[in-house]
């Protein structure tokens, strides 16, 4: 019992000292893991290096091939692309392996202790982040150390001797104990943790792990079929061509290439298992990306053919939105991101809604007023799909910086949809002014074009401001918004003059007055963006 305790305290530990450590080098990643992913094109090579580096970042090939899915589910990502990042996920998490394959744990409280002390003592991110790095990979070891000594006892038992020895002889055994073990505890590093604490003991020899740990490298897939239930066939495809992958080069490694491997492993580590193991980890996965990646446009004809479009179902797009996938706040840095280009996208629908809105006014076209309504429909749905994911990134792990990020895009979000909004309203107007066969006078049409012209620029460099970080630009609409104002206001003067005179009707004014407060009120949340955009940059730590 008190074995199993040990076992079972130290796997937890390792387990979260790894995710506080993934966390905090994410955060210290922060806006560099979206660079990262935005030099993948449709180069597969350079997909393998992008998955390799986010992977050994957010210490966590699962993660990596999570978000890869959403990238896929969202439309945004092509399976040519995903299945570079899937392979170089593999060799990212090599990296974790290694690590915990040597004898350190004698420095894990130092490494808590320094972790401890940065952390309660400044309050600089970059420092308090590599506190958590530090703490992450202290709780990891000290994790370890209760492994080995849970397994210890074990190293005597006459039964585990033969059962490994069992092992050594049935790979099959072996690669199915691996998958099992992963697919449970859903972390292939883990899972090697376990085997490096076994080797480490005495109880593990070198011929027994190899094929457990091919085997975790299948059992790893678990996490990633599990996360495209409910997803696109896309979606479901890159999750295949995952298992396709590691499933390959199982097979590849059990008939052929497990004797060259033990041999290279034995060379250079002749009495060290640990070292052994994680070695033939790294290589297992280095190797299989050679032999495999120039045959990588047959996986993705593979996962094709393995989930197909039947004739009755057709490939659909399953959400209004097109950056984002809650399979992304695996890696909330990227999510965040994401989250921006949705923002970005929904303030261009708004955009065409006020333009659709305007030409509906002033050419009394009625198909452009209906088109207004149908943006305004997506708008609405944007603005709840947006709003509902921010909230469940709100829940991960951000860093402060990215907390407030979070915060100034729900207020963005806000006035974009209010300037939709205000399109329909315009758009009303243009149907009520249709029905009844009002019009208005040159001059009145004048101040509105104007007038337009200034409140669609406003709202509209303000969200190439917020793209382009442009405090130039942001200047020129404040200034502008000061002429709006006063552009209002002078028509206002001129409508009560042409009332006075008789040039034009009561009924045909009240429209031209609602107009020229729907324009002024869309410039006014032109405002409201930027001066959310300057509180962020005013807050943000450099």
């Amino acid at each position: 019992m008190e074995i199993a305790v040990y076992l079972i305290g130290g796997l937890g530990m390792f387990l979260y000292g790894m995710n506080v450590m993934g966390d905090g080098l994410q955060k210290a990643a922060g806006e560099k893991l979206k660079k990262i992913v935005g030099l993948l094109t449709t180069n597969k090579l350079r997909g393998v290096f992008v998955g390799a580096i986010v992977t050994a970042i957010i210490q966590s090939s699962s993660a990596t091939t999570v978000m890869t899915i959403g990238f896929v589910n969202a439309g945004i990502m092509s399976l040519q692309q995903a299945v570079g990042i899937i392979m170089g996920a593999n060799i990212g998490t090599t990296i974790t392996a290694q690590l915990v394959s040597f004898s350190i744990e004698k420095y894990a409280p130092i490494a808590i202790g320094f972790g401890m002390f940065a952390w309660f003592f400044t309050k600089q991110k970059n420092v308090r982040n590599l506190s958590e790095i530090l703490i992450g990979f202290g709780i990891l070891f000290v994790g370890m150390s209760f492994m080995k000594e849970a397994a210890s006892p074990v190293s005597q038992m006459k039964e585990v001797h033969e059962a490994m020895l069992y092992l050594s002889k049935n790979p099959i055994l072996g690669v199915l104990a691996g998958f099992i073990i992963t697919g449970t505890i859903q972390s292939s590093s883990a899972s090697i943790g376990i085997l490096i604490v076994l080797a480490s003991q005495g109880v593990l020899p070198i011929t027994a792990a190899l094929p457990v740990l091919y085997g975790d490298n299948i059992g790893t897939c678990v996490t990633s079929l599990l996360s495209t239930i409910g997803a696109s066939r896309n979606a479901k495809r890159a999750a295949i061509m995952h298992l396709s992958f590691n499933i390959i080069g199982t097979i590849l490694f059990i008939l052929i290439l497990n004797k060259p491997i033990l041999a290279i492993v034995q060379q250079i580590n002749p009495n060290n298992v640990p070292r052994q193991i994680a070695n033939s980890h790294t290589l297992f996965n280095l190797i299989n990306v050679i032999i495999l990646f120039p045959f990588s446009s047959y996986i993705v004809k593979l996962a094709d053919k393995l989930v197909p479009i039947t004739d009755e179902e057709q490939e659909e797009v399953v959400n209004t939105t097109k950056f984002l996938d809650e399979r992304m706040l695996e890696t909330p840095s990227i999510a965040l991101s994401n989250t921006v280009d949705e923002v970005i996208r929904m303030a261009s629908r708004s955009t065409r809604s006020l333009n659709a809105a305007y030409d509906a006014i002033k050419n009394n076209d009625m198909e452009k007023r209906d088109k207004c309504f149908e943006y305004e429909k997506i708008i609405n749905t944007l603005q709840l799909d947006i709003t509902n994911f921010l909230f469940k990134l709100t829940t991960t792990n951000l860093s402060d910086n990215e907390r407030i990020k979070a915060d100034v895009l729900f207020h963005i979000v806000n006035d974009i949809e209010r300037v939709g909004d205000h399109a329909e309203n315009l758009a009303e107007i243009s149907g009520f002014m249709h029905d009844k066969k009002l019009s208005f006078t040159d001059e009145a049409r004048e101040e509105l074009d104007e007038l337009f012209e200034f409140a669609s620029n406003n709202f509209y460099d303000s969200i190439t401001a917020i793209k382009t970080h442009d405090v130039d630009l942001a200047t020129l609409i404040a200034s502008r918004e000061k002429d709006v104002n006063k552009l209002e206001k002078k028509a206002r003067d001129s409508h009560m003059k042409r009332l006075r005179n008789g040039e034009c009707s009561v009924e045909a004014g009240i429209y031209f007055l609602d107009i020229i407060t729907n324009l002024e009120r869309i410039s006014d949340h032109s405002i409201n963006i930027l001066d959310e955009m300057n509180r962020l940059q005013g807050k943000m730590e450099v």
